[in-house]
């Protein structure tokens, strides 16, 4: 928990791309490989980033993780504004 608060240290202080790559590393770990907030946090990073198509995956992948009905609708919402301007950019 301490490294992923720390990604998001680094995303605010060098760009989403330091974050990013500290949170892809953490998959890895096993303590975390299912833990909603982990998959959030790289949604995020990957929505700063412009890659939504990504973004999208894993804020549905951190819906469905998370047992807390007010956060999961969060990031269905969330899901759903990475599809609204995926399909904007394909117009």
């Amino acid at each position: 928990m301490i490294e992923l608060n720390r990604a998001m240290a680094l995303a605010m202080a060098f760009g989403p791309a330091a974050g990013l790559e500290l949170a892809d590393q953490l998959m890895q770990e096993p303590a975390l490989r299912n833990y909603h907030l982990l998959p959030s946090v790289r949604a995020d990073l990957l929505m700063k980033l412009g890659r939504l198509g990504e973004a999208l995956g894993e804020f549905e992948r951190a819906a469905a993780l998370t047992q807390n009905a007010p956060e999961r609708a969060m990031l269905v919402e969330r899901a759903q504004l990475c599809r609204v301007e995926l399909a904007d950019k394909q117009k």
